[in-house]
């Protein structure tokens, strides 16, 4: 017959591999008189006295028996039953013997874990604490497979913490069945022999002592010394006997924890059983321990491999002298006690305690001399504390050096010697070490020429619009070369404005100066498109570079002091009105016309790109991640070179780094992106805005007749008519009103802009009336403009106002609109 498989019995609760119907250890092998019967019975049907019928009904119902763990004394009523019915008639026997088995099978039912048959009531068992695992009591003998039982084990195994106390480790896993009675456990495992009512509330722990004064029957009690459960119950109460007296004793010693079971020195005193649960469970939370501890190692090594620090003259002391190690000093303590010294002298209360803290004050954190002592003399303890004593060195030096005003690597370099003296050597060695490692990288490390592009901007032509009285056609004509007499500007506080009272009588007023390049602009070289290569300069791009021209002349006399520095300077407006394209290209053409020796070098950073052109060698070279321009910059910076930077934010979505400026340059930062960004850089750098205002009709009208220059007249004033109606649209932005296809799709999102929003949206969102919203969402760029006011006629600031007079009508009527929906008067 195939084995039966694995099935958990209804009676006992354990799990049989059987073969045939009857469950071995659960329920005994037919016995002598069932097999007789049915032997007889089979006869019967044989030499034809019974009917078939019968057999089947009853091997049927000695199964169902044998299933549900009944006595098999059914078994032999069943044998009358059928017997009787052939005495009887056929319908009358059969159908009593139907009814009887109905009934007899609904009276069966599996009995739960504890019960016993009718009339012998079962007490219940103990099951323990809340943390110590209930096991019923027939488990010790059952043959459920290993691996089944591990996982079992596994799944409930207690989490042991240095806080757990030796009661709870010694008696985990206890099953405490010395609560169990006499009377109960001779029901189970012997049929309820011996069972008399005197050994009610006798428990099982006083019968294993003296199994004689309540068991007479001797062949009775050699079947129950016999007994796995028994032979288990009784190891297990002679296992907790010992258990007990250990918990005592270490209770009497003042070992009550794990904590201070790791502390105890006399261990070998205490029995085999007892030091061997505990060490276990002492393991299991140094093993918890170490593997937690490696992996906030591990998250910690993967963070700094993240976060890896790239030199540059801008980094800072702490982040040298710390690049790329573990600090040891902000490691915790007992996670170095359990990493290192097997947990010698952890501690519950030194959980958030660092080895930086420990190390000032050992014998805070360590009770015990000896203790101490011991760990102090270990080869690892003394590795750790050198290397934790060496990073609080740096990390105080670190402090001091910054209290100094000696905080970067750059300022390293400069700093006077007494003040490198007055460090650790360690960490001179160190930051020496990263200044060359940075030096051999800058100069290893050979930038890329463009040739002839010096030149190209250098030698850019010129051409300016004139505005001719009586002129025909649009009234204005292109002529060669540098006009002879450009804009004049009178300050204002601390900046320029424009002169309009200064004109020359007779002379043709100029509208427009155009510089052109045949090899294009730094705009255009970090990019693949085909830009125009003509800088279109107005009075607005004029102003802003008389300011700079300013800064660059003062910090170039001979007057100055001697720490004056170039003053920084922020150029903002309205975006797509050419700040990069006009305002930095012709800024830098002008630098690049500086005296040599006063300014030999100018960088240009747009993007990811950036420019260094060289006035002494007259070469471009660019610069794209390595080495970074502020590196490069730095490098002249430190050989006394001195230069100007001139970058443009509208591309490089960040702000300089923080080493730029470096000493002895001056910076421009053209286009910041909004208002958080320029503030923030304004504020740390004390930089200066420049204001520039969107280009004039008069300033487009002059585009276009450059634009047109080679056409007829007829044809010029047609193309400027079409621009001017553009502009009336969607404001004076230059980068949407000479291109049928750009101004489309513009004047579209414009529209649907303002039909989409809401009045509160538009009060919110385009600040009108407010200095330079600091809301850069995307209905202000569409709709707002920046002007230059000024407060108290010193200081310019921009402020926002509607783009062009169409918008204004469709905001206006917008918000009239919304208004009137809410019940308010508007009033024009």
């Amino acid at each position: 017959m195939c084995p039966r498989p694995l099935v958990k019995c209804v009676r006992c609760r354990r799990f049989h591999r059987g073969a045939g119907p009857w469950r071995a250890g659960c329920v005994d092998e037919p016995s002598a008189r069932t097999t007789l019967l049915l032997l007889f019975a089979l006869t019967n049907t044989v030499l034809g006295g019974w009917h078939p019928l019968s057999v089947v009904v009853v091997v049927l119902l000695h199964v169902v028996c044998i299933e549900y763990c009944v006595d098999d004394s059914l078994a032999v009523d069943v044998f009358f039953v059928v017997a009787a019915s052939h005495s009887f008639d056929y319908l009358l026997s059969y159908s009593f013997l139907v009814c009887w088995s109905v009934f007899s099978f609904n009276s069966i039912q599996p009995r739960k874990q504890g019960e016993t048959m009718p009339g012998n009531q079962a007490s219940a068992v103990p099951q323990g604490d809340g943390q110590r695992r209930a096991r019923s009591e027939s488990e010790d003998d059952t043959d459920e497979p290993d691996e089944t039982r591990r996982r079992a084990e596994e799944m409930h195994r207690p989490q042991w913490t240095m806080s757990s106390t030796v009661k709870d480790v010694l008696l985990e896993g206890s099953t405490n069945r010395s609560n169990m009675k006499l009377n109960d456990f001779l029901r189970n495992h012997v049929g309820g022999r011996g069972v008399v009512d005197t050994n009610e509330n006798v428990a099982m722990e006083m019968f294993v002592q003296d199994p004689d004064d309540y068991v007479q029957d001797q062949r009775l009690l050699r079947r129950i010394f016999n007994l796995n459960a028994y032979q288990a119950l009784k190891r297990e109460l002679n296992e907790r006997k010992l258990l007990l007296e250990a918990i005592n004793k270490l209770h009497c010693e003042c070992v009550n924890s794990l904590w201070q079971w790791n502390r105890y020195e006399r261990k070998d005193t205490v029995t085999s059983l007892a030091r061997t649960k505990l060490n276990g469970g002492l393991s299991q939370v140094l093993t918890r321990k170490r593997r937690e501890t490696e992996q906030r190692r591990w998250a910690e090594e993967r963070k700094r491999r993240w976060q890896k620090v790239e030199l540059t003259v801008a980094t800072t002391i702490k982040d040298v002298l710390f690049r790329g190690r573990v600090r040891v000093m902000e490691m915790q303590l007992n996670d170095f006690l359990v990493m290192e010294l097997d947990g010698m002298g952890i501690l519950p209360a030194n959980q958030n305690v660092l080895l930086k803290e420990f190390i000032k004050d050992s014998a805070r954190y360590i009770r015990g001399t000896f203790l101490q002592l011991e760990m102090q003399t270990s080869d690892r303890y003394k590795r750790m504390e050198r290397a934790v004593r060496e990073e609080m060195d740096m990390e105080e030096d670190a402090d001091d050096l910054c209290e100094k005003g000696v905080d970067n690597l750059l300022k390293w370099s400069l700093a006077a010697e007494e003040v490198k003296r007055s460090v650790h050597e360690v960490t001179k060695r160190l930051l020496d070490a990263a200044f060359v490692e940075l030096m051999s990288s800058v100069t290893m490390s050979a930038p890329i020429y463009l040739e002839g592009c010096y030149e190209s901007v250098y030698n850019a032509r010129w051409h300016h619009v004139v505005e001719v009285p009586g002129g025909e056609g649009t009234g204005m004509e292109v002529r060669e070369g540098e006009p002879p007499h450009s804009w004049t500007y009178k300050a204002v506080g601390r900046t320029l404005e424009k002169d309009d009272g200064v004109r020359r009588s007779g002379a043709a007023l100029l509208r427009q100066m155009v510089l052109t390049s045949e090899k294009g602009w730094p705009y255009s070289w970090h990019t693949i498109q085909d830009l125009p290569k003509d800088v279109f300069v107005n009075c607005e791009v004029e102003r802003a570079w008389q300011i700079v021209k300013g800064d660059v002349t003062a910090w170039s006399s001979s007057h100055r002091g001697t720490h004056f520095k170039p003053r920084r300077r922020v150029l903002i407006g309205t975006p797509g009105i050419g700040k990069s394209m006009a305002a930095g290209s012709y800024l830098l053409y002008q630098l690049l016309h500086c005296d040599v020796e006063q300014l030999p070098m100018v960088a240009y950073v747009i993007g990811s790109q950036s420019f260094l052109f060289d006035k002494t060698t007259k070469t471009v070279s660019v610069y794209m991640d390595d080495p970074r321009i502020e590196n490069v910059v730095n490098t002249f910076s430190l050989r006394g070179v001195k230069g100007y930077i001139i970058y443009d934010a509208e591309l490089a979505f960040f702000l300089p780094a923080a080493g730029l400026p470096c000493k002895g340059w001056g910076m421009i930062v053209v286009t910041p992106p909004n208002k958080n960004e320029y503030e923030r850089w304004t504020k740390k750098m004390d930089a200066t805005a420049i204001v520039t205002n969107c280009p004039e009709e008069n300033d487009v009208r002059a585009m276009c007749i450059w634009m047109k220059r080679n056409r007829p007249l007829q044809e010029q004033a047609e193309y400027w008519k079409e621009v001017r109606g553009r502009m009336n649209n969607v404001g004076p932005i230059l980068r949407f009103i000479f291109g049928k296809q750009a101004y489309d799709d513009r004047i579209k999102a414009c529209q649907q802009a303002v039909d989409g929003s809401t009045a509160s949206e538009l009060e919110r969102n385009l600040g009108i009336g407010c200095c330079y919203s600091s809301n850069d969402s995307d209905l202000s760029r569409k709709l707002v403009k920046v002007v230059r006011v000024r407060r108290g006629n010193s200081i310019e600031l921009p402020l926002n106002v509607l783009i062009s007079p169409h918008l204004e009508r469709e905001t206006l009527s917008r918000l009239e609109n919304e208004m009137k929906q809410s019940d308010f008067i508007f009033l024009f």
